[in-house]
């Protein structure tokens, strides 16, 4: 006999849920459009503290610099791309949502997926990140040093506690620490200013037959590529907060080009300032902390300076904390609807976050993070943790880009009558520029080898979980939200 809960549609089969299962699964609408804003700009605003930096010493300045121009053009063809693509699709999914809306259940996956390397590694680059600062800081006032390990447990039992806390929680949160990361590099822009040269930008030394504006050539620049990303990355997290918006059709797309905005000037002022004061690009791009040595020049050595590169982490801190909650939604919506294990998506019935998720990410990350700090033979003596994850992080982030403009442009041409309360005015040319931008960057990435084995890390984590949902994840997808559009929407689609 035919199970009346199972239905088999093409390569997969769904479950047919009970209302209990969704009970168990529930979220909270809370967000507006400035919360919105704020988890947009938290997550990313520690690039500019941390992370670009490296792209200094791959491409020079005016490598760096022109890259940072091709990226932020790209990212503003993906943020009218999914302005549009948000309000239309208000699932938890987001990017996972989309992919499975336009190109069926193997694309959706491949989407989420992809989302799912990039938000669960960029934590790991964060608190790596934030390790050092507290470390160089601590360092400079007591002459304590503690593990970069243990600072990394620390802030990530107390992140994910407060993102399990609960929606009110997160949100408020990522206002308050938003804005003080933007007002202490604002302390930074202005003190920065009259210690600016270009002497001092341009210090590399170039190599044989280049400038010292593109000290390693053209090549330079793509190598610098994901580097640039950092300033950027992660702001296409915010359809992920759809269904804890209180009205996702109306604010998102306001909240992805205001902070998309606000990132560029931020982005521009940085890179700028930072490399262009003591002690120059050639030592920032070496560093873990490069906003801590542009306050010392600023403001001198001693407790003082110590004691406000201590509020400048703030600045990772507010991206650890958005990023995290991104994590969190990643896993829940692909383990809501199947494709990962089901119980990752339980919620706490009190507090309705989904608390399995938040911790399982934490925990791959952290690992992650212990395995380069010390495989150090794998990965070659100058490869920093932090920029070997960071890679891996734009990696799977430049793969889920291109699937979500593949998706807009499927969705445009395949579904042309949907509900769209927002329309990008750069239509299907903006998506494919920023397709086309994401597909260089990602073969550029080939070419650096000392980030060469973090990319076939993050590749091997590509095959494992493809295999898992080939063999059992694509026989217990579930009708969620993501799924029930998509399935009622298949016909139109010509499936």
């Amino acid at each position: 006999m035919n199970d009346p809960k199972r239905r088999v549609e093409g390569s997969v089969e769904y479950h047919v849920a009970g209302d209990d299962y969704f009970q168990r699964r529930g979220l909270r609408r809370y967000a507006g459009v400035w919360s919105l804003w704020a988890l947009g700009v938290g997550a990313v605003i520690s690039g500019d503290f941390f992370g670009w930096n490296f792209g200094l010493g791959s491409g020079g300045f005016g490598g760096m610099a022109i890259a940072t121009l091709i990226v932020a053009a790209m990212y503003i063809g993906i943020c009218y791309s999914i302005a549009e693509m948000s309000p239309a699709l208000p699932h938890t999914g987001g990017a996972y949502s989309f992919g499975r809306a336009s190109m069926g259940p193997w694309g959706g996956f491949i989407t989420g997926l992809s989302e799912n390397i990039e938000y669960i590694l960029t934590p790991a680059v964060i608190v790596v990140g934030i390790g050092g600062y507290m470390g160089a800081a601590l360092n400079s006032v007591l002459d304590i040093a503690v593990p970069a390990p243990v600072w990394w447990a620390m802030f990530y039992a107390v992140f994910v506690g407060l993102n399990i806390l609960g929606v009110e929680a997160t949100f408020k949160f990522s206002v308050f620490i938003t804005i003080l990361a933007l007002a202490i590099l604002a302390v930074f822009w202005i003190g920065a200013i009259p210690h600016f040269s270009w002497e001092t930008a341009l210090n590399i030394e170039p190599s044989e037959g280049n400038s010292r504006f593109l000290p390693f050539g053209w090549i330079g620049v793509g190598q610098a590529l994901p580097f640039a990303i950092w300033f950027y990355l992660a702001i296409e997290q915010l359809p992920l907060a759809a269904e804890e918006s209180r009205n996702p059709k109306r604010d998102m797309p306001k909240a992805l080009l205001w902070g998309i905005a606000t990132l560029i000037v931020a982005s521009a002022l940085t890179l700028f300032l930072n490399a262009g004061i003591a002690p120059g690009s050639d030592e920032v791009g070496k560093s873990d902390e490069p906003l801590f040595l542009a306050f010392t020049t600023i403001f001198g050595s001693g407790i003082a300076v110590s004691a406000l590169v201590l509020v400048a982490v703030a600045g990772l801190v507010a991206s650890f904390h958005a990023i995290i909650y991104a994590y969190g939604r990643n896993i829940y919506s692909l383990s809501r609807s199947g494709y990962f294990p089901q119980w990752l998506s339980v919620t706490l019935p009190s507090r309705k976050t989904p608390w399995v998720a938040l911790i399982a990410g934490a925990v791959i990350g952290y690992c992650v993070a212990l395995l380069i700090e010390f495989g150090d033979d794998w990965f070659g003596a100058d490869a920093p943790v932090g920029a070997v994850l960071l890679n891996m992080a734009v990696f799977g982030a430049v793969i889920a880009y291109i699937m979500q403009m593949i998706a807009f442009i499927r969705l445009r041409l395949r579904l042309p009558n949907i509900e769209r309360p927002y329309v990008s005015p750069l239509g299907i040319v903006g998506a494919t520029f920023a397709a086309v931008i994401s597909a260089v960057t990602l073969a550029f990435m080939f070419l650096n080898p000392d980030y060469r084995v973090g990319i076939y890390g993050c590749a091997l984590w590509f095959a494992v979980a493809l295999l898992y949902f080939a063999l059992r994840g694509r026989k217990n997808l579930v009708y969620s939200p993501e799924e029930d559009f998509a399935t009622r929407h298949s016909a139109d689609a010509g499936k």
